[in-house]
């Protein structure tokens, strides 16, 4: 069992999660964070941090949300970043890379783009 970010994450990217994770398995992508599988030592810190409630214990997600879980696990082999098992993040492992799926969303708006809009109505 392992945490996986989902797509709460997605164009949002908060980053707190990534600030108090005590062995730096959070990793950064173009348009979400990642948790490494194999990295994380289950301590669900970044859990109840998250103010977009975008982590959750592999065993726990929605099956809206399954996805995530490979999701999480294949962007760091050979066909997305080719990161392996990096030991922790530094500013070398941040890419701008998202998994093909993640790609393959719909953008979402930014809080201050839907207030604009809501402004202009």
């Amino acid at each position: 069992m392992a945490l996986i970010i989902n797509s709460e994450c997605v164009d949002i990217k908060d980053g707190a999660c990534t600030t108090v994770c005590p062995v730096d398995c959070i990793y950064e992508g173009g348009r979400m964070f990642y948790i490494h599988p194999d990295e994380c030592i289950e301590c669900g810190i970044c859990e109840s941090i998250c103010p977009v409630d975008a982590i959750r214990y592999d065993d726990e997600v929605s099956e809206d949300e399954a996805i995530f879980v490979q999701i999480n696990r294949e962007y760091f082999e050979p066909a997305v970043t080719g990161l392996g098992e990096p030991g922790g993040w530094n500013r070398l492992t941040t890419t701008d890379q998202d998994h093909p799926a993640v790609l393959a969303l719909p953008r979402k708006k930014k809080e201050a783009e839907i207030s604009q809009s809501k402004e202009e109505n």
